[in-house]
């Protein structure tokens, strides 16, 4: 489940201006709040299930966004490769350092 909650707040980053504001709302409170579906839904007067349902709905969009854009799975693989960058700094010669500059500059 935290590996859910961590992969919807990096989707809700990346791709929030894209939803409407009743879904930046409810997914501002559900996961970054950690409101329950009855607070919310006491909050905004409407059922647990509206809650819910609205919920999941935009978690399919983000995963559709994500799926089309790639600018979750982008972010993780330029975070690995400057890791392998900082330590290569330390380590090793200036042609892997290159290769690793060169697979940062591809991924844009």
């Amino acid at each position: 489940m935290l590996e859910k909650t961590t992969r919807m707040n990096y989707l809700y980053d990346f791709y929030q201006s894209l939803l409407t504001p009743k879904q930046r709302s409810y997914m501002s409170l559900y996961y970054l709040d950690d409101f329950s579906l009855g607070e919310i839904a006491e909050e905004y007067e409407v059922s647990r299930q509206a809650v819910f349902d609205n919920i999941k709905r935009t978690e399919a969009m983000l995963e559709e966004y994500e799926k089309k854009l790639l600018l979750f799975q982008k972010f993780q693989e330029r975070n690995l490769i400057l890791e392998k960058l900082k330590k290569a700094i330390e380590t090793t010669s200036k042609e892997e350092i290159s290769t690793l500059i060169e697979a940062l500059e591809k991924l844009d």
